[in-house]
C-alpha cells in the first residue's frame, strides 16, 4: 500500500476513463477523454511526427505529439505517445527515442520540474464508414465528412495537475538567480 501511494506522489493523480479518438486520413487524431465517476471532459488533438528513418518497431508504428486540453481552465499540456495499430489504436508513452531527431529527443525530456504526463489507451470498439461518421456527427462535429475512423475504449492520463504546475512555476520564478 505504501508503494503505490509513493508511485502516486512521483508520477501525479491518475485520472481514468473512456477515450473516443478520430483517426483522420491525414495520420492526425483528434477526440476526447471523459475522466470516470464525475464524468469530466478533456479534449486532445495529435500530428504524427515526421520520422526521417526508417522505423524498426514495424509499419503500424508513430509517434504523435499529443496535445491534452482541460475545457474549464483552457489549458494545454503537450506529450509525446506511441501509436500502434492501423485502424485499432493503442496509444502508450514513448520509453526512448534513440535514432529520432533532436527535437523529438528533446520533447520526450522533463523540463524544469514539471511531472511527467502517461497517457495509455485501448481500442475496444472500431467504426468505420456509416457507424463511425454517426458518432462523430453526435460527437465531434468539426470532423464530419472527413473519412474518419473512431476508437472508443478505456484511457487513463496520470500526472496531468495545471494547478500543481501552476504552484511548482511560481516557486521557480520566485527563487533568486
Amino acid at each position: 500500500m505504501a508503494e503505490e501511494v509513493e508511485k502516486e506522489e512521483r508520477v501525479g493523480k491518475v485520472m481514468e476513463g473512456v477515450g473516443s479518438i478520430a483517426l483522420l486520413p491525414s495520420g492526425s487524431i483528434s477526440g476526447h477523454f471523459v475522466h470516470l465517476p464525475n464524468s469530466v471532459c478533456y479534449g486532445f488533438y495529435g500530428t504524427e511526427i515526421a520520422c526521417e528513418r526508417e522505423c524498426s518497431r514495424g509499419e503500424d508504428y508513430r509517434l504523435i505529439k499529443l496535445t491534452i486540453t482541460d475545457y474549464n481552465s483552457k489549458r494545454e499540456r503537450d506529450v509525446v505517445v506511441e501509436c500502434r495499430g492501423h485502424d485499432a489504436a493503442r496509444l502508450c508513452n514513448v520509453d526512448h527515442a534513440h535514432g529520432w531527431e533532436k527535437d523529438v529527443v528533446g520533447m520526450l525530456d522533463q523540463k524544469h520540474g514539471k511531472r511527467k504526463v502517461y497517457v495509455s489507451f485501448d481500442c475496444e470498439t472500431l467504426k468505420a464508414e456509416g457507424a463511425a461518421e454517426d458518432h462523430i456527427r453526435k460527437f465531434m462535429p468539426k470532423l464530419a465528412g472527413m473519412d474518419a475512423v473512431v476508437n472508443i475504449g478505456p484511457m487513463s492520463i496520470t500526472g496531468l495537475e495545471f494547478d500543481k504546475e501552476d504552484e511548482e512555476e511560481q516557486i521557480l520564478q520566485n527563487v533568486p538567480q
